[in-house]
Order: C-alpha cells, then structure tokens, then sequence
C-alpha cells in the first residue's frame, strides 16, 4: 500500500490498513483525523502484544530465578467528538482487527446493568453464607476480568446516578486487573454526567478514567450520517404501504450498511429493551414504546444513547389513551432538551393525533405539537448533535 501523503510504499498497521483500503474502494472519503486515530490504535494493539510477551516473560524470570520488572500498565484510547465522524466505524475496525484474544465490544448500558447483576448475586452469596466478603466490587471485578482484557465501550454516556456513584470503585478495581479500556463518546471525559445528580461524588471517577486512557479527540471533517434523509421523511402520514416503505427507507439510510441487533438500556436498575438497533439509532412501534409503562427518565435515557428514534404506527388518540399520549410527550421534550431527532410515522398530521377534552394533557400536547415541527426545521436539525451507538460483541477468554 502506499502512503497518501509521500506516495511511498508502506506497511500500514492493521486498523489503518483497513481504513485505506476502504478509502481506495470508494466507500468513504479519506479524513486525516480518522488516519490518525487509526494509528494511535494500532499503536495500542502493538502495546498490548508487548505487554503479553513481557507479561510471559515475567512469569517464566520467576520460574527460573530472574527477576523481572512487571510490565507497565497499557493505556486504553478514549474517543470524543461531533457526530457522524466515524468514531464507531473505527473502534469497530480496532476491535476486529485486535490481537487480543480475550476482548470484549459492549453498550456501557448493557455492560452496567451486567454489573449491578453481579452485584446482586454476590449480595445473595453473602446473605446465603457462601461468601464472607462483605465488598462486591473486588469479586465482580475480578469476575468480569477473568473473560475480559479488552474492554470496549460504545456509547460511553453516563445517565444512571446508580451507575455513577460505584463507577470509581468499580474502575479503579478493573484496572488494577489488568484491563484495558476504549470508549468512544460524544462528549470529553470531563462532561461525563454534567449536571447529574451528587455529580462531586462521581469525580474520582473521571481523574481515574484520564489517568487510564489517551483522550482522542476526533475532530473529522464530514458528518456522515443523516446525509440521505429528507425532512419531509422525519413525519410520515398516513399510515400505509407507502408510509411503511419510507420508514423502512429511512432505516436503511440510518444504518448505512451496519447490522442491525437487539440492545438495551439500564435505567434505575431496569433494563428497558430496544427490539432494532444500529449505526447510533433505534427502531420501535408505537406499542413497543409508548404503550408500555415506561417514564421520562427511560426516555431520556434513549436521548442520550442515540442520536435517532423511529416510531411507528402512532395513532390518534383519545382520553381512554392518555397515558400513551403523556408519553408522547415525555418523548418528544426528551429528544427535544437534547437537541436529538424523532422520526414518527402517524395516523395524522402531529395536530389531530390527541383528540381528549381541554385540560392538563391538551395544553402539554399542544406544545409538544410545536416542539415536533420545530424538530423538522433546518436550524434544529443544524444544532442536532445526536450520539451514535453500536453492537453487542464479546470473544471469549483464549489462550
């Protein structure tokens, strides 16, 4: 292959390979932040294969009689930056390419909810007798540690007060077991949980987290998403054939070729399924997602996941629906206070789809009414600033 900028032949490391290549085949534009990231990943696969030998090294010196020095700590890569600049394509390249055999690709929503899991059963162990340590974060580290060197996270968004005040703990024992950590997110490290509630109590975390990655921030020319979505395509009514082949059309631009997969959100210690998912956005009927008992902070947590929500199938609704009309409108503030886009196909223009008498709900849906069509309007689609997602994959543990 040969170097874009000396026209030189050279042997590329294995994210970057990849990368050029895709640029050669026509698929994306070459961007000379993604060149670099790409390289400051394959420089910490390089840092881990070291870190193996040396760690193999050090057993056998001990073996022997030789002493030798342990390895210093790898420092994982976290990725920050607008949307659609393709920090997810890259950690996707960098987890495939990946010499590590034990790695591990996760919501950290998915992953957190894992660990209040693991909390639990140790809990259990205890109150049974089975255990006599009182502490769960060391064992559960030591659990997840066990299946995991590589541990990579998309999106890093932390919503969950439950999640933020064990995340110093939690961390400060994952890395003490040798984890390595990349993240991507859409906000730096020091805007972690901004505003959230006890947020003082979360900032050992994020000292912690600085002192265990390199902070990438990648600043791409191009977004690269949305490019192929219409406004016309973010309300669609009626409902019918046509209306379901342009949502289906509008899902297949959102995911640009990525798979599409089954996620989750961990709310308050719940976890709130997402039936499709891919590529940051996330696909639901109206009874998936208005119909079932689900409150503003589920909603707002889908707001800080991802960056797109389709619903579909929404009908008008009268007073026996009003619970489903308020969380329409939870829904709609939600994605509106986080400047993130909606895309609804409806029985009716967005005016005519709650039909109740005058009162508490016909004023809020009024107004979520005009926060819909401002949602439609090129300014708010300029300012949006969604945040991207991604798969669920593990490999397990391997020699």
């Amino acid at each position: 292959m040969t170097d874009p900028a000396s026209s030189k032949p050279v042997r590329f490391g294995p994210v970057r390979g990849a990368l050029e290549r895709l640029i050669a085949q026509g698929k994306i534009e070459a961007d000379p932040a993604q060149r670099r990231l790409a390289d400051r990943l394959d420089e910490l696969d390089a840092s881990l294969g070291r870190a193996s030998v040396a760690s193999k090294k050090s057993a056998l010196g001990w073996l022997f009689g030789t002493r030798r020095e342990a390895p210093e700590p790898v420092k994982g890569v976290y990725v920050h930056g607008a949307v659609g600049r393709g920090k997810t394509m890259l950690m996707d390249m960098f987890f495939r390419e990946s010499s590590v055999a034990a790695k591990r690709r996760v919501h950290f929503h998915a992953f957190m909810g894992e660990i209040h899991e693991r909390i639990a059963a140790h809990r259990a162990a205890v109150k049974a007798g089975e255990t006599s340590d009182g502490d769960p974060i060391g064992p559960v580290a030591a659990q997840v540690a066990a299946q995991t060197r590589l541990l990579c996270f998309d999106e890093f968004a932390v919503t969950d007060i439950a999640d933020a005040m064990i995340l110093a703990r939690l961390f400060k024992a994952l890395f003490a077991e040798g984890i390595v950590l990349v993240a991507t997110s859409n906000v730096a490290p020091d805007d972690l949980y901004k505003d959230g509630l006890n947020r003082g109590l979360f900032l050992p975390f994020v000292e912690l987290l600085k002192a265990h990655v390199t902070v990438f921030r990648l600043e791409a020319a191009t977004d690269y998403r949305m490019t192929d979505i219409g406004r016309d395509d973010l309300y669609v009514t009626p409902l019918g054939p046509d209306a379901g082949a342009r949502m289906d059309a509008t899902w297949g631009a959102l995911l640009d070729g990525a798979r599409e997969r089954p996620a989750s959100l961990s709310v308050l210690g719940r976890l709130v399924p997402v039936p499709r998912a891919g590529n940051g956005a996330a696909r639901f009927t109206f009874d998936e997602l208005l119909a079932r008992p689900l409150g503003a902070q589920d909603y707002l947590a889908l707001a800080a996941r991802f960056h797109t929500v389709m619903v579909e199938d929404v009908p008008v609704m009268d007073l026996s629906r009003r619970n489903e009309a308020k969380r329409l409108i939870n829904l709609v503030d939600a994605f509106y206070d986080a400047d993130r886009r909606l895309v609804l196909s409806a029985a009716a223009p967005a005016a005519e789809l709650y039909t109740g008498p005058t009162g508490t709900e016909a004023f809020e849906f009024a107004r979520a009414v005009s926060r819909l069509n401002e949602m439609g309007t090129e300014t708010y689609l300029a300012r949006s600033a969604p945040a991207p997602g991604g798969s669920d994959q593990a490999v397990a543990a391997g020699s």
